[in-house]
């Protein structure tokens, strides 16, 4: 699982007005090829043994914390989302051996959680995109939640342990996911500017992942 990044105070900007037909465009253009890189990581990372494929969703999870704490160059621009591409391939050969894992012995699971993923994005995009309060000062703390929840389960992870808990996290951080996910489309709609494209496109990239390892996890036997 995997930190989403929280927005910065929204300032706004003449210089990167943008009309949201075209930013919803933008931003959806960069997530699909995230999913794309990610995809490609997932191929070649396959045949990675169990640590290295840990060291590499450590390296992702470390990526986005850069990102979230690096500034504007993280954020906006050809080197923010080259950055957004090397994540994305990086979280793809962490997940490598567990895709490749549910593909050969679970492959009913992995259906499911990648249906179940594109529902809950379509539905709490949609919602998000039509609301009309101002979900905003949401996006924070429900970065947050996300944030701890992904802390405990990698804690689990290196310690062991996680017995009966690991439903209940993978809950937690699928709900915040998906509630991450409508603030995000509610966020393009009311405030969203050119400078947010980076910003929104690796929320949204990261929900995804999230909601899909929550799915996947919930689903396995």
């Amino acid at each position: 699982m995997y930190e989403q990044t929280a927005s910065s105070t929204y300032v706004p900007s003449r210089e990167a007005a943008i009309s949201t037909t075209r930013l919803m465009g933008q931003v959806m253009f960069l997530v699909a090829v995230a999913i794309g890189v990610l995809a490609l990581g997932t191929v070649v990372g396959k045949d990675l043994s169990r640590g290295a494929a840990f060291a590499c969703s450590i390296g992702g999870f470390g990526m986005l914390m850069i990102q979230s704490f690096g500034g504007r160059r993280f954020r906006v621009g050809t080197f923010a989302i080259g950055w957004l591409y090397a994540l994305a391939f990086v979280i793809g050969l962490g997940l490598g051996p567990t895709i490749n894992y549910f593909t050969t012995v679970e492959p009913d699971a992995l259906v499911a959680a990648a249906g179940g993923t594109a529902l809950t994005v379509v539905g709490m995009g949609a919602i998000g995109f039509a609301m009309s309060k101002d979900l905003a000062p949401w996006m924070r703390p429900l970065s947050f939640i996300v944030f701890g929840a992904v802390i405990v389960s990698l804690g689990f992870l290196i310690f062991g342990g996680a017995g009966a808990l690991s439903p209940i996290l993978s809950l937690i951080i699928y709900g915040a996911s998906a509630a991450l996910i409508m603030v995000y489309f509610n966020y393009l709609r009311k405030h969203g500017t050119e400078d947010d494209t980076v910003m929104l496109a690796t929320g949204i990239f990261v929900g995804i992942v999230n909601i899909f390892l929550s799915l996947l996890n919930l689903f396995s036997e």
